[in-house]
């Protein structure tokens, strides 16, 4: 008989179950699941007939669909977008259940968040439960302030070349020029990697949009497979983007280098309360998850800002009041970005209710419940949508308009609990919200220190949904000079 002692156990969790990529497996999984839900339970009302026009209205134009039905229905209903129905909820009271009081009913991964898994893989995005927490416990080091503050240096020096290549009178698509930036950014701050090395950071920057932007076609172009379908492009960059992240993640654990702070870096060397680190693949997950995470986001961000400055003098006036205040003309630093620029923070707040660039939380009930004199059962798509939310005029009134001082600090507080959600809520709220919004801040700063930005005359702007909100056909505005 043994007398050695037990081995302590382990916190390594298996990861969890692999979906599949198949399209039509997918598809009928979702029909078979409608079958079982409607055999326990009915769905909350709403329309539940197959129509194609009202799928390729909810695919390019949501809000008016999603309001009306609000009108109709209060803060839950149904509605069937092309092959199964879909319940939303919406409002303070429905957010504020689905990310903070309840969030152990709903899961990320067997929504439509499981499309992402064959680019992204495991992170925090697309998986659930005690899996996620320990990903995130190891991750939180990375995004506290002091690591954001060290970040900033990356995001001046890619920052103040790409405005100074701005010149007035040059008409520019802002869109794409912030997308180039935040990538650079995204490069330097997140991966480690100089945007300028041909052999590294450039071609990683090159197969990431190259394999993003298959989640930006239309959705029946995703169900296609075999050779030059847009699934196989995505794979090939993928594999390039493996190569190289594999790469660095092997260099850095031989070689550890204490005064290298991306986030690679970090990740690779950081641990749990019990001493273990991530796995290779998780490492590389989570990565990849960021990238998607943090480079869409600022980029939609920052150039919905732009566009509601150019339509807003009065609101430009007060930003460089402060900023003229604060910076003196100086680089803008994460001390007085967080702490002296109040307005700044008013302004980015509203854009992110009108434009939350993250405007649908999708899950998946993995519990029976009840909200709003509803039953849902599990197995249901449930969606919660910011901006769908950040349009209801019980909670804005003039919801349209763009009203910065709807979030001076007081109002801000007042608002009810789930009102206000552009990344999300409770344990999932957006663990790089900090480096997001400093991010914004600090290129937007920098912009309106050096020039101006001009909407051009009789065009207009259209949203569109995936995978982020973004402008439809990128945003042109024309460069003049600093009034």
């Amino acid at each position: 008989m043994s007398t050695e002692s037990p081995a302590a156990p382990t916190r390594r969790l298996q990861p969890p179950q692999t979906l599949s990529d198949n399209p039509l497996r997918r598809l009928a999984e979702d029909v078979r699941t409608e079958i079982v839900v409607r055999r326990r339970g009915a769905y909350p009302p709403g329309p539940a007939d197959f129509s194609m026009g009202r799928t390729l209205r909810i695919a390019h134009d949501p809000l008016p669909i999603l309001l009306s039905l609000y009108e109709e229905h209060g803060p839950i209903f149904s509605v069937r977008i092309l092959h199964h129905p879909v319940i939303f909820m919406l409002g303070p009271e429905a957010n504020h259940f689905i990310t903070v009081a309840h969030p152990e009913n709903f899961h990320w991964r067997e929504s439509s968040f499981g499309d992402l898994i064959p680019l992204l893989g495991d992170g925090l995005l697309t998986i659930d439960d005690a899996y996620h927490d320990r990903a995130r416990e190891i991750m939180m080091p990375a995004f506290h302030r002091e690591q954001v503050a060290a970040s900033v240096a990356a995001m001046v020096a890619e920052a103040t070349p790409a405005i100074e290549s701005l010149r007035p009178g040059q008409v520019v698509d802002l869109y794409g020029w912030m997308r180039g930036l935040a990538m650079r950014i995204a490069m330097r701050a997140l991966l480690g990697l100089d945007p300028d090395e041909a052999g590294k950071g450039a071609a990683a920057a090159h197969h990431f949009e190259r394999a993003l932007g298959f989640y930006g076609i239309d959705f029946h172009l995703r169900l296609l497979r075999g050779p030059r379908s847009p699934w196989s492009k995505m794979v090939a960059s993928r594999a390039v983007l493996d190569e190289i992240v594999y790469g660095e993640i092997a260099h850095r654990r031989a070689d550890p280098d204490p005064a290298r702070l991306d986030i690679l870096s970090l990740l690779v060397g950081v641990r749990d309360e019990a001493g273990e680190g991530f796995s290779e693949k998780e490492i590389r997950d989570q990565v990849m998850t960021l990238m998607f995470a943090g480079h869409d986001t600022s980029t939609s961000t920052l150039t919905f800002m732009m566009h509601e400055l150019a339509r807003h003098p009065d609101v430009v006036e007060r930003l460089r009041e402060e900023q003229d205040r604060v910076l003196g003309g100086e680089a803008p630093d994460i001390d007085r970005l967080e702490r002296e620029m109040p307005y700044l923070d008013m302004v980015l707040d509203e854009v992110l209710r009108l434009y939350p660039p993250a405007w649908i939380g999708p899950r998946r009930a993995v519990r029976d419940f009840e909200f709003g004199g509803h039953r849902v059962e599990r197995g249901a798509y449930v969606n919660y949508c910011s901006w769908a939310s950040h349009r209801i005029p019980e909670v804005f009134p003039d919801p349209e308009a763009f009203i910065p001082e709807r979030f001076t600090r007081e109002r801000k507080a007042a608002l009810p609990r789930g009102a206000y959600v552009p990344f999300g809520g409770g344990r999932r709220i957006c663990i790089g919200k900090r480096f997001g919004q400093t991010e914004v801040k600090l290129v937007a700063t920098m912009l309106l220190q050096r020039l101006r930005l001009d909407a051009l005359p009789g065009r207009t702007m259209t949203v569109r949904q995936m995978p982020t909100l973004s402008p439809e056909g990128g945003l042109q505005m024309r460069v003049l000079p600093h009034a």
